[in-house]
Order: structure tokens, then C-alpha cells, then sequence
């Protein structure tokens, strides 16, 4: 179980570490013994628990594993920030930009929950819809790189689709999201469609936050993502839940206890406040026929 001062760069770090020590087919402690570390020096950086790393012991293990130069730049990056608690992660700040820290944590979390204002989440878009969104969200790149894009978050949403120990999605999604005309009429109704087709799968719950509600919260709130990782047998959290707060120039991660709770409580207050899913998936179908109807 990470110490108590174990923060989300440090678990990330190990992660990576972690990963690309078993692709070289290094043991623990064959690799422990070519860097000059103890076997238990090793062990805890790969589990997030060493509170003291040093940027040249992370050079040192990039270059053992053959890590590639950029993977290595954005964990050296990791390193610098590892007892950062509530971590602001700056695009091209220490962490370079290809280094996508939200999709590593996704891609091992067992529980989102999600809250979208104003647009459809990635984890649910249709690729016409995400398509539709690239050339605004990317003006520089050509529409090759678009095309990688998409094709990159449809690979992201296998967590949700797989057979096997799929994520849990629950999702609070604002009705101007379903009304804002992305691409065309007809992306947004085989969008509203494919929405509510995904609300019948088990692990997947949608929910609309009708115009009528107001604001549930007394304020506009940002979209957010709270993620819940594997807990121990015992019922003891091995890692702490983290709440993700995209911006536009970088993103905010909170695992104080305190924040954590804050956002659960708000996200329940739309929840309660949102239809539940079977008038979702009614009004998603509605509004679909609405956009047909304007193609």
C-alpha cells in the first residue's frame, strides 16, 4: 500500500517504470543490481512509495530499459513533481506535451465518474462527431494528424468497450451538449443515437442535466472527472482517488481528501439532479429525430 505521502506523479512514475523494466525481461532485482540500487530501493519506486527520487536514478533506469528520449524527458519531468499533491500539470512545463498523463491514468482506473456541460465526453463520441471537433481543436495540424486523432481515442475507448473487467462509467452530460450542433444535424443524431445505445451496457450509466434543473450546485461547475482506482481485498483504497479538471493551456489534478470529497458531493448533487437513465436514453432519441428532422 503507497505511504501516505505517495502523490499521483510518483504513482505514475512507477508505473512507467514498472512497465518498461518487464518489456527489457529485467527482474527486480537484475535490474536493481545494474543500476547500483537496492532491490527495495526499486520496489518502492516502482509502487509510488519513495518519497526522495533523483532525476539521475531515472535517467539512469530510462537508459537500462532503452526508454525512448521523449518518455524519458516527461518521467525525468514526473520525478521533479513527485511530492506534489495538488498538481498542476502545465502543457510544455517540465512534462512535454506528447506525454498525455490523463489517458495513463485512465487506462488503469476502475471507475469514472464524469460531468460534461457543454460537450459530449471522449469516451462516448462517435468518430464523426470527434472528427467534426478537430479542426477547431487542432487549427495547426493537417487532416492526416486529425485522422491519427480520432483514431487514437477510438483505441482509448476500448476501456469502456472490452469484454473483460471494463471500466465503470457514470456520466452527468448537460443538454446544451445534445442541442450544440457539432459537424452537422446528422453527426449529432447518430451522436444522441450512439449515446444512449452505450447507457444499456452494465457498466456504463448516462445522464441528462436538463435546462429545467437550473443549477443544481448554486454555480456553473466546470466539467470535471473523478477516477477511483483498484481497492485491496480488505476493502482498504490502494490508491487514492484522483479528480481531473481539464484546461485549456493545462489540467489540475486533486487527491487531497478534502477536494476529493468536495467534487464526490457536487457530482452527486447533479446526479440526483439529472433524469435518470431511462428518461436519458428518451431524450437522447428525442432530440436525435429533432436533428434529423433539421438535416
Amino acid at each position: 500500500m503507497p505511504e501516505p505521502g505517495s502523490t499521483l506523479p510518483r504513482r505514475q512514475l512507477g508505473r512507467y517504470l514498472t512497465e518498461w523494466r518487464s518489456r527489457s525481461g529485467l527482474t527486480q532485482q537484475r535490474a536493481a543490481a545494474l543500476l547500483e540500487i537496492g532491490a527495495s530501493s526499486l520496489q518502492r519506486l516502482e509502487k509510488g512509495q519513495n518519497s526522495r527520487i533523483k532525476s539521475r536514478d531515472i535517467k539512469a533506469a530510462c537508459e537500462l530499459y532503452a526508454v525512448p528520449d521523449d518518455l524519458t524527458d516527461a518521467l525525468v519531468g514526473l520525478a521533479k513533481q513527485a511530492n506534489v499533491k495538488s498538481w498542476w500539470h502545465q502543457y510544455g512545463d517540465l512534462i512535454p506535451k506528447t506525454f498525455d498523463v490523463y489517458v495513463g491514468l485512465e487506462a488503469v482506473a476502475t471507475g469514472l465518474a464524469s460531468y460534461q456541460p457543454d460537450l459530449i465526453p471522449g469516451l462516448l463520441q462517435t468518430k464523426g462527431y470527434d472528427r467534426a471537433l478537430a479542426p477547431d481543436a487542432w487549427p495547426t495540424e493537417s487532416p492526416e494528424q486529425w485522422d491519427q486523432r480520432v483514431q487514437i481515442k477510438a483505441q482509448r475507448q476500448h476501456i469502456v468497450l472490452r469484454r473483460s473487467q471494463p471500466v465503470s462509467f457514470d456520466v452527468v452530460i448537460g443538454e446544451a451538449a445534445l442541442r450544440r450542433v457539432v459537424g452537422s444535424p446528422a453527426i449529432m443524431a447518430a451522436q444522441l443515437r450512439h449515446l444512449a445505445d452505450m447507457g444499456t451496457r452494465d457498466n456504463v450509466t448516462v445522464r441528462i442535466l436538463p435546462f429545467a434543473v437550473g443549477f443544481p450546485n448554486g454555480v456553473s461547475m466546470p466539467p470535471f472527472v473523478i477516477l477511483s482506482f483498484e481497492g485491496s481485498h480488505s476493502g482498504v483504497e490502494v490508491e487514492p482517488p484522483v479528480v481531473y479538471l481539464e484546461g485549456v493551456v493545462g489540467d489540475m489534478y486533486l487527491e487531497n481528501a478534502e477536494d476529493v470529497g468536495f467534487y464526490n458531493q457536487r457530482y452527486e448533487v447533479l446526479r440526483a439532479s439529472a433524469l435518470d437513465a431511462s428518461a436519458s436514453r428518451s431524450m437522447l432519441r428525442h432530440i436525435a429525430r429533432e436533428h434529423e428532422r433539421d438535416g
